[in-house]
């Protein structure tokens, strides 16, 4: 298949690499401009932004959610058939307190509407670390899963075999609508499960809780910090503290 992905930050990046090992045609573009793409490591063509949406059949778009408005400009030129994937998680700290999210709006919803296109979310219910390292086999039993949300069923099961493909079971978490199920603070964010644990997982998610324990969470490693200078999370510590917060 043929790839655009936007955004070389670590998602984007081990994305990249997956699907060039599995045979696909990849571009990959900084939308602030290909120099910025200068000592990252991905694998794939480095093209200019515009460049990344020509001849694609799927774009994904893999940025910090306060920047998905600058290339709406962009995404008015990507072909309709074109299927767009958005792996972002939204985060006041960094991306400054959105009106409409704060006030319940879902993160991929609120997106979609600045893109003013259709989306699947993919990508975003995972840490880099995962995806990069813990992708099995389709046999592997405890195989980490991954929530897809999207209103087309076409075209999101055309990202869950793609998830599928890179090491992942898909789970279709419903509508976009439903993809708050798979947001920062839900049980079913970055805790590893399994395909039949995430889908408990979604079931179980606290719409109103989720923001909650998203700040819980970045408290206490704000907290961790504090105590112990210099202080490394593992990979571990991050997957557990998640787990720990997110289901209670």
């Amino acid at each position: 298949m043929r790839f655009g992905i936007i955004g070389a930050g670590p998602i984007g990046s081990i994305i990249s690499k997956k699907l060039v090992k599995n045979g696909h045609n990849v571009k990959i573009a900084d939308a602030r401009g290909i120099e910025r793409l200068e000592g990252k490591e991905f694998d794939g063509t480095p093209v200019h932004v515009e460049d990344a949406i020509t001849n694609i059949e799927v774009l994904i778009i893999s940025l910090p959610l306060k920047a998905l408005p600058s290339i709406k400009n962009i995404i008015d030129q990507v072909g309709e058939e074109v299927i767009i994937v958005d792996t972002s998680n939204y985060y006041p700290y960094r991306d400054g307190k959105i009106e409409e999210i704060e006030n319940g709006m879902v993160e991929s919803v609120w997106v979609s509407n600045q893109l003013v296109r259709p989306i699947i979310k993919a990508f975003n219910n995972i840490l880099a670390y995962t995806l990069e390292n813990e992708g099995t086999s389709e046999e592997t039993i405890g195989r980490i899963a991954m929530a897809v949300a999207g209103n087309d069923q076409t075209q999101k099961q055309v990202v869950m075999d793609v998830v599928n493909e890179l090491g992942f079971d898909a789970v279709d978490s419903g509508s976009l609508s439903d993809s708050w199920r798979q947001q920062p603070g839900t049980p079913a964010y970055c805790t590893e499960l399994t395909k039949d644990e995430l889908t408990k997982a979604l079931k179980k998610a606290n719409k109103e809780n989720a923001p909650l324990l998203r700040d819980k969470v970045m408290e206490r490693f704000a907290e961790l910090l504090a105590e112990k200078k210099e202080v490394e999370f593992s990979h571990r510590d991050i997957v557990n503290l998640n787990r720990e917060i997110y289901n209670s």
